[in-house]
């Protein structure tokens, strides 16, 4: 299993979040490399992101009901969050990563 860890430690106050790759597919390299900066732009310090490839992790997939990718979770805080697409929306996903948004 291939899992990136990025961001920083996990805290209970932290937002964790949980990136849904294919591999190297293009899409997902462009989720991976959009999602970085606006994070730390609208998060700080105050996040965690896993990286989860379905290739190499069906199972992962399956189990966070994942089934297009990439696929971005939300884990905490409640309630669980699910954003599709290569993250090229900035105000989109700035506004998804808001901590306070439902």
């Amino acid at each position: 299993m291939t899992v990136r860890k990025l961001g920083h430690t996990h805290r209970p106050s932290r937002v964790l979040l949980c990136l849904y790759v294919s591999g190297q597919s293009p899409h997902s390299q462009r989720a991976l490399r959009n999602l970085g900066p606006l994070c730390a732009e609208a998060l700080g310090e105050g996040y965690e992101l896993e990286v989860v490839d379905v290739l190499e992790n069906p199972e992962a997939a399956d189990r966070a009901g994942v089934v297009a990718t990439p696929t971005l979770v939300r884990v905490h805080p409640p309630p669980l969050r699910k954003l599709l697409g290569d993250m090229s929306d900035r105000s989109r996903v700035l506004g998804w990563l808001d901590p306070n948004a439902p």
